[in-house]
């Protein structure tokens, strides 16, 4: 590993931005110290096979490739597509949120808790607010 690839991770673990990108970093700055996946999974909370991933990403990618890919993760059950129908759905009965959960569900055909139609009743509210 070259100086300033080393400065780069170093600098990517104190101070990157997302918890995941400076643990990448650890792991891939102390595989070059020479310790082994499992001892590096063991500091940095990884399995060994995921250091192992990590560190082939790294050498084929650089520090680019330690970063999150776009569209990974869990996909939001609830968008920008919904606005109108939970509206509706809050229209025909204001004093119950989960009857008018029950309607946004039977309209849309998807499913959310009680809990994430609050929130995203709570996020049109801030919207309209602005």
């Amino acid at each position: 590993m070259s100086d300033s690839e080393r400065r780069e991770l170093t600098t990517g673990f104190r101070t990157g931005e997302s918890h995941c990108f400076r643990m990448r970093c650890r792991a891939i700055l102390l595989k070059a110290e020479g310790l082994s996946a499992p001892q590096v999974g063991a500091q940095t909370e990884m399995t060994a096979q995921t250091v192992g991933s990590w560190v082939k990403r790294f050498e084929s990618q650089g520090i680019q490739g330690l970063y999150t890919r776009p569209g990974q993760g869990r996909k939001a059950i609830m968008d920008c597509s919904d606005e109108e129908s939970v509206r509706k759905a809050i229209e025909s009965d204001r004093q119950s949120v989960r009857a008018a959960k029950e309607a946004w569900q039977n309209a849309s055909g998807k499913e959310a808790s009680e809990s994430t139609f609050k929130r995203f009743l709570s996020a049109l509210a801030q919207d309209i607010d602005v």
